[in-house]
């Protein structure tokens, strides 16, 4: 959920006539579903004839006198005494049936044309019917009802909250509500301490808090599914954005190096779009996760999956490429077996020609989504293509790899020191000075290509960004 999204239901909740509102219960530790049902006095419209239900529908709408509550439709059926059953509206909380001085002009009319009449109607609200935010704001202390916890992760079946100190007491009724109220989710678990705590594989200790104790899921991202334990790799739904950016900078057939490539989510779908991939991850698992979603997905022709060290994998990959078999893929493009048939006998239109994909032997890209410590990987580089500048302008027309680099930077309300912190910490591990006036257009070094793009603020103190360049010459042909 956005934090958009819950200031708006924070701010319905409140407008909401409280005769609308759950029953209150702030004692509650065990969640009694019963509990919440709650009967409303109302007054209805009963309309004679089938013909005039637009019409009337329209004359009370406009006169502000039908019931106008989120989730409750005015529109109702009523049985009369002898059994016979009436379309009717529901009206307005604070118009009494028998008290003609809350009528309006319009009901009024409507009553003495013989067009409607007016009665007594009770509206049954049970717990189905109201929201994940009105059933938790019913339960929890008046303190903590400035920012009720709804901000989730959701990863397939399973819900990943990241709840606060203060809110932990009410854990599990949070848990369960939450489950309740969004029928995809089959589990909910809580993260107990930080993302890479307690692995180096950015796995995190977490809680079951309700449902199945099952995190085998099935996401899907990009038109692509991948299938995992949540619990033993890393998998941030909050970043497709970021996934899709990124990989609509490649161009089908360049080469990308995916450095900490987890299960896939910049692979798989650049495979998906041509682009030949070398995606390494240090995880076991991860990288059998990988295996299986390369096939699942059916571009194992384009991405090839790697069990190796982040800096191992950088320091062979110029090298293995330069050393690897030559490798074109080429793709039929589909045609139907009419025009097969057709162009067989010389008939009708050409059938189209068939698009051919060649991998290049330099890399394209590089990507280092690590974000706590992938700046520390940059020292990998120096040395990547020594001894080989004949292949690379202004000696041919191939350029240097770009490298796309995730990290955190303290959130400070000036981003420029974000940026400048960034570029201090490349250039250490560089041994080259990057500065923030070689971003493209600005006055430093233009051939660097600077571009460090805002992702996500983590946490109030916490920026992720992700910083590219282009391998600079002194950094990749040094002699090591």
């Amino acid at each position: 959920m956005k934090p958009t999204d819950d200031a708006s239901k924070q701010a319905t909740l409140h407008e909401t006539p409280a005769m609308f509102r759950p029953p209150v219960n702030r004692a509650m530790r065990t969640l009694d579903r019963s509990f919440f049902r709650r009967n409303v006095p109302l007054s209805v419209a009963r309309i004679f004839k089938p013909s005039d239900i637009s019409n009337v529908r329209k004359d009370l709408t406009k006169s502000r006198d039908i019931l106008l509550v989120p989730r409750i439709s005015s529109v109702r059926e009523v049985t009369d005494q002898d059994g016979k059953v009436w379309k009717a509206m529901l009206l307005r909380e604070d118009l009494k049936f028998d008290d003609k001085a809350t009528w309006s002009p319009t009901v009024n009319e409507l009553v003495n044309k013989g067009t409607v009449a007016l009665g007594p109607y009770e509206l049954v609200l049970e717990y189905d019917h109201w929201s994940y935010a009105e059933i938790v704001s019913s339960i929890l202390p008046e303190d903590l009802m400035e920012e009720i916890p709804q901000g989730f992760t959701q990863v397939g079946h399973v819900s990943h909250l990241n709840l606060r100190s203060q809110y932990l007491p009410y854990k599990h009724i949070v848990a369960e509500v939450l489950m309740d109220k969004n029928p995809t989710i089959r589990t909910v678990i809580n993260k107990t301490e930080d993302v890479g705590s307690h692995s180096q594989f950015r796995t995190f200790p977490f809680e079951l808090l309700a449902g199945e104790n099952d995190l085998n899921v099935i996401q899907h991202e990009q038109d692509c599914e991948f299938r995992f334990d949540y619990a033993r790799v890393y998998w941030n739904s909050r970043l497709e954005t970021e996934h899709r950016r990124l990989v609509e900078k490649f161009e089908p057939s360049e080469m990308v190096c995916d450095v900490m490539a987890g299960v896939g989510p910049f692979a798989v779908p650049a495979g998906r779009k041509k682009i030949f991939v070398w995606a390494n991850d240090l995880n076991p698992h991860g990288f059998e996760v990988m295996q299986d979603a390369v096939t699942r997905n059916k571009v194992q022709d384009f991405v090839t999956p790697f069990n190796q060290d982040g800096r191992e994998f950088i320091r062979s990959s110029g090298r293995s490429l330069l050393a690897a078999e030559p490798l074109t893929i080429t793709i039929q493009p589909k045609v139907g077996r009419e025009k097969q048939r057709k162009a067989a006998k010389g008939e009708g239109a050409p059938l189209p020609a068939p698009k051919i994909y060649t991998r290049p032997n330099i890399v394209n890209h590089y990507v280092m989504n690590l974000p706590a410590t992938a700046i520390e990987f940059l020292d990998a580089f120096p040395g990547l293509y020594v001894g080989e500048e004949q292949r690379f302008a202004p000696n041919t027309e191939q350029k240097l790899p770009m490298v796309h680099v995730y990290c955190f930077s303290g959130h400070s309300d000036n981003e420029v020191d974000d940026h400048i912190d960034i570029c201090e910490r490349m250039s250490e591990r560089l041994g080259y000075k990057i500065t923030v006036d070689d971003c493209v257009g600005g006055k430093g070094n233009q051939e660097v290509e600077l571009a460090i793009h805002n992702v996500r603020l983590v946490s109030p103190k916490k920026q992720m960004f992700c910083a590219s360049f282009r391998l600079p010459r002194e950094v990749a042909f040094r002699k090591v």
